[in-house]
């Protein structure tokens, strides 16, 4: 198999392009040229963004292109318009995000979706994603997969959510876990994402699939005890009750990453339908896994994650989670 990765040296591109190599597949990665790709591919250069950005493009034959743009839907169209005549299966990860808010819990591929357009030159996170979606489905048509990932870490991650908890349960002492302790999260281990996409382009899957775990793969309890576990530290979990995490003013997903109380947005993001998928053959490894794998490569790194500059840094300041602590 022939794969065209659109990236391939940062977070769920790096873990397809690893994916691809590990089954014995020729990599081409076409990138910026900003972070090394890993070694065995055929690197090609081009900013998506630049006119005549794509000229290294123009040739070359792909079984498989993935694509995981999430900026102007404008690039992804120019690019899938270039390989439509040369490549076999164009998938595209996307984002749950581009149900229309709120996603009600259950929500299947056939929700209702956000107003996007392909040509858009920009645009929030939702309708970048949508327009992409769009874009390559204009292109490739049944040919287009549109990976629907949901909440995504596990080792390479760049946003920096699970990086946040394994470096502050790694400093040890009271931490404050937002509760209950056995909230059910929906989440997806990047290399899983990569295992998924990569199988169903081998096997002419297409449309749209929402690639995440099933609601429950674990608890936030079992995610936290897990990097308590990992890192090895005597942290102490203090569990506090939803009500007293927004009452303390504390902002859910951003200050404390992962976690979301109980109400629309959690329906959104921890409670979608993934049965097409599961059907499909996504296969979930546990999250102590994931925990433990994302140490070994934070550890690697001096507990400093790669970090995306079009996102803004997540975590609670030390102060203000020690304030609420005592107050337990």
């Amino acid at each position: 198999m022939r794969l065209l990765m659109l990236g391939g040296t940062e977070f769920v591109g790096r873990a397809v392009t690893e994916e691809a190599l590990a089954r014995g597949w020729e990599v081409t990665v076409f990138h910026r040229g900003h972070h090394p790709p890993p070694p065995g591919v055929t690197a090609l250069h081009g900013d998506r963004t630049a006119p005549g950005g794509l000229a290294a493009l123009e040739r070359g034959v792909w079984d498989v292109v993935v694509d995981t743009w999430s900026g102007a839907p404008s690039a992804v169209r120019d690019t899938a318009r270039l390989l439509t005549g040369r490549a076999g299966t164009y998938a595209y990860v996307s984002s749950r995000s581009v149900y229309t808010y709120p996603a009600a819990a259950g929500l299947t591929e056939d929700g209702p979706v956000v107003e996007a357009s392909p040509d858009a030159d920009g645009g929030d996170y939702a309708t970048v994603k949508r327009g992409g979606e769009l874009a390559a489905r204009d292109a490739f048509g049944e040919r287009a997969l549109l990976a629907r990932a949901g909440l995504v870490i596990g080792p390479y991650e760049n946003i920096g959510r699970l990086p946040w908890w394994l470096n502050r349960i790694a400093r040890g002492g009271p931490v404050l876990a937002p509760g209950p302790r056995d909230l059910p999260l929906q989440y997806i281990d990047g290399r899983d994402l990569a295992q998924w996409v990569l199988d169903a382009a081998q096997g002419g899957l297409g449309g749209a699939y929402n690639v995440v775990s099933p609601p429950g793969h674990t608890t936030m309890g079992e995610l936290l005890e897990s990097c308590v576990r990992v890192t090895g530290s005597d942290a102490e979990l203090r569990w506090a009750a939803p009500e007293t995490v927004l009452a303390a003013g504390i902002e859910p997903w951003s200050e404390l990453p992962v976690w979301l109380p109980p109400g629309e947005l959690y329906d959104t993001m921890h409670r979608g339908d993934v049965s097409k998928v599961l059907a499909a053959g996504l296969r979930c490894r546990p999250v102590a896994e994931t925990v433990a794998d994302t140490w070994t490569w934070l550890s690697a790194l001096g507990g400093v994650a790669p970090h995306r500059p079009d996102r803004p840094p997540v975590g609670l300041d030390a102060e203000r989670e020690a304030e609420v602590v005592r107050s337990l």
